[in-house]
């Protein structure tokens, strides 16, 4: 079960994140823009016959003003707490007006590690800028400066700008690419959109979803993991059903947990 420390991190992280260039106007959402929620998440572990409950996620949102205030919180259950404990926390405060992120707070407990990232967003003209804090156990904290032309997102607050796509206008198979920060790196992501689907949830329950398809990439040519993915409910509320990701054995799977959300 080691494998699994070599993705976990990154694919409970990126639960359902995807992206957001489209700044049509939402469906399903009201003219007041996101309420507060909570979604629930469970990952699991598979290969072969084998089905394992490896940890859980939540996903909330509060409103705050003229920002919202997002956080994903991320545990191993006692059985992986054993092969690779996890118990992480991302924070992120978004400006609801274009839904431009402004502070990304990533708190990380991976095993033995402890890492604390965090990236103040600044914007100029046509350009985005991340300035980063990142501190590593006993290492001197870094100070660093990201850029890119245009907008840039982190694994937070991306989520949200999907929510507020026109499915409807995505042309099946056509890949689009938007910017990421991610700690000291910047990342292209790459989407793309596959169509509608019927999947089968752990509860056994059956949705229509949209899937869709992304990769991150260094320098528009390295991937930083392998190809991710997601299911998407095709209703108001948009809700990030299902995601699928590869291990070096097996794979990772997280499901929406319907009867755990408030």
């Amino acid at each position: 079960m080691k494998v699994m420390k070599m993705r976990l991190s990154r694919i409970k992280v990126i639960i359902m994140l995807m992206v957001g260039m489209f700044m049509a106007c939402p469906q399903g959402l009201s003219a007041n823009g996101f309420a507060d929620e909570d979604l629930n998440y469970h990952i699991v572990y598979h290969w072969g016959i084998i089905w394992k409950h490896a940890a859980s996620a939540t996903l909330s949102l509060r409103n705050s003003d003229d920002c919202y205030n997002t956080a994903l919180t991320a545990r191993t259950v006692s059985w992986a707490d054993k092969v690779y404990r996890v118990r992480d926390t991302l924070r992120c405060t978004i400006a609801k007006e274009g839904l431009r992120p402004l502070k990304y707070v990533k708190s990380a407990h991976e095993g033995k590690d402890v890492n604390f990232d965090v990236v103040r967003y600044t914007y100029a003209q046509d350009s985005t800028y991340g300035h980063c804090e990142r501190k590593r156990d006993k290492n001197p904290t870094e100070y660093l400066t990201l850029s890119v032309g245009g907008q840039a997102y982190d694994m937070l607050s991306v989520f949200y700008y999907l929510r507020q796509l026109d499915f409807n206008g995505l042309k099946s198979n056509k890949v689009y690419t938007t910017n990421m920060f991610s700690g000291r790196e910047k990342e292209i992501l790459s989407i793309k959109y596959v169509g509608t689907e019927e999947i089968k949830l752990r509860d056994d329950s059956k949705h229509r979803a949209h899937h869709i398809k992304f990769t991150f990439t260094q320098d528009g040519a390295t991937k930083s993991s392998d190809d991710i993915d997601t299911w998407i409910s095709m209703d108001g509320k948009r809700i990030p059903l299902m995601l699928r990701g590869k291990l070096a054995i097996g794979e990772i799977r997280c499901y929406y947990a319907a009867s755990a959300s408030r």
